[in-house]
């Protein structure tokens, strides 16, 4: 019988959480990177080339491959034969290493947990308390598998209950296109299929901490139905040209999971999971010697690859106007330097109550842009953490508010545009653009100089000012409102017809 020291299991989670952070597991990296150079899309090469390199980066420097450092899910899988040494149960000894590793000071982490969630929806500031699921296995062993999840990918989970002759494959490429870009693709989709709504729930949720193995399933050819489905969604998904970033492209998902389970005679529960650029789990096993140990994967592992912007127009933000965005094309890359400034959801909510109010706002958005982005708290020498996009489309609300009230001219977010958002962009002649979600890191060093303006009770939701310094962002909506969420996609689905398929 296997005696599990309570300090070695929350040891144990902490340090998985922080390893997590920022090394992408080796078998994706791959995966990426073949995509990589099979793609033929300029744009979303350079999106892929831009996440790869940010993963290098992070693991390099130890710090976390994307800004939303995710809720923090673990399955444990207790032996019956093994024991607990200390009184916190499993599920306390999850939400003690997930505090210590959030809080780390070497490495803090964002926290994105609120209680409360549809009152006051308070920051518990240490990204507790995770969500545990626990099964009775044999043998005497604790086997766990620790993940963080994003927003923008948990955001776009699908669920239904489809009729029993309802066909799968349908159903699935019916729901990609609601998904858009906000999962940040490249990425994993995984499928559960029967059981209860809760269970294909679970299922989807645990396949996606499988290997990408696609091509070895692609060259052995599929032995049972589940594999039929993942060979034919992996190619359909793809073949809707959605792409890196959902700026059109070849590879929208590199892998596809499909787990299933026996279901009721009348039922065909399904659950459809993305799992974005920013994969990130790690599997252990405890048997009573000690805490986990964990082994850095070699940097080896890692493609050396650097970014080309000799075709990007270079941009001084601090004198933009209105005449000179008007000049820019959708899908035109751009380097910013100068000042921007930051706001989220709770700042925007905030704000427009202010402006429906008649109260000043704190700070003159005229003839400014403004960065979706909640960033991680720096350390040591860093004006400011990893700091990528959040989904933009959770701010269509307040679009037109914003723009028709403050003299805001641009933002710069991830993935595309509601048709709300859009319409705003469009009336007011402004303009949207892209920075990589999945590059935190990468995008962190342009930014040389941050300072909190407004709303610092908010916390990483807070107004900041970043000084930056050839940030690099693509057009994604002009100002005559065209859309390369809308074009690129359609551009490459016509396009893949003609292109064979590479099997690997």
């Amino acid at each position: 019988m296997a005696t599990i020291k309570q300090e070695d299991f929350i040891a144990s989670v902490a340090d998985a959480l922080q390893y997590i952070s920022y090394y992408h597991p080796v078998d994706y990296i791959k995966a990426l990177h073949a995509a990589y150079l099979r793609e033929e899309s300029p744009a979303a090469k350079d999106a892929m080339a831009q996440i790869l390199i940010n993963s290098r980066m992070a693991a390099e420097g130890h710090r976390p491959i994307c800004q939303d450092t995710g809720i923090c899910i673990a399955f444990i899988r207790v032996g019956m034969d093994a024991r607990f040494e200390g009184p916190l149960t499993p599920e306390q000894m999850v939400n003690e290493g997930v505090r210590r590793a959030y809080t780390d000071v070497n490495n803090p982490l964002r926290g994105s947990m609120l209680t409360d969630p549809d009152g006051k929806r308070k920051n518990t500031t240490d990204n507790t308390p995770g969500v545990t699921h626990i099964e009775i296995v044999q043998g005497d062993k604790v086997e766990v598998i620790v993940a963080a999840k994003g927003g923008g990918s948990e955001n776009k989970s699908k669920f239904a209950m489809l009729l029993p002759s309802d066909n799968i494959v349908d159903w699935v490429l019916s729901m990609l296109p609601t998904m858009g870009a906000d999962w940040c693709p490249p990425g994993l989709l995984s499928l559960g299929i029967g059981g209860s709504p809760e269970k294909a729930m679970l299922m989807a949720k645990w396949g996606m901490m499988e290997p990408f193995n696609i091509h070895q399933l692609q060259a052995r050819g599929a032995s049972n139905r589940a594999e039929e489905l993942r060979l034919e969604i992996f190619e359909k998904v793809n073949a809707l040209g959605i792409g890196a970033q959902g700026l059109g492209g070849l590879s929208t998902v590199l892998d596809v999971k499909v787990n299933d389970y026996p279901t009721h005679a009348a039922s065909k529960p399904v659950a459809l999971l993305p799992n974005c650029a920013a994969t990130r789990h790690v599997h252990f096993t405890l048997d009573g010697s000690g805490p986990a140990v964990l082994t850095p994967p070699s940097l080896e592992d890692w493609p050396k690859l650097a970014l080309d912007f000799k075709s990007s127009r270079r941009v001084n933000v601090d004198t933009l106007n209105k005449e000179e965005i008007a000049t820019w094309k959708s899908g035109e890359t751009l380097l910013l330097s100068g000042k921007i400034l930051t706001g989220r959801d709770a700042a925007h909510k905030r704000m427009t109550d202010m402006i429906a109010k008649g109260e000043k706002l704190p700070v003159d958005f005229t003839n400014r842009f403004i960065y979706y982005v909640g960033p991680v708290n720096p350390v040591r020498e860093e004006v400011v953490g990893p700091a990528g996009p959040t989904t933009s489309s959770r701010m269509d609300r307040f679009t037109e508010t914003m723009l028709a009230k403050t003299g805001l001219i641009g933002m710069i977010g991830k993935s595309e545009r509601g048709a709300t958002g859009l319409e705003a962009i469009k009336k007011h002649r402004a303009v949207y653009c892209i920075a990589v979600g999945g590059a935190a890191y990468l995008v962190s060093k342009a930014i040389r100089g941050s300072r909190v303006v407004a709303f610092a009770d908010l916390g990483m939701e807070a107004i900041h000012e970043f000084e930056v310094k050839d940030m690099p962002v693509t057009v994604a909506v002009d100002a005559n409102g065209t859309s390369v969420h809308k074009t690129g996609p359609a551009e490459w689905r016509a396009r893949i017809g003609k292109i064979p398929v590479v099997v690997m």
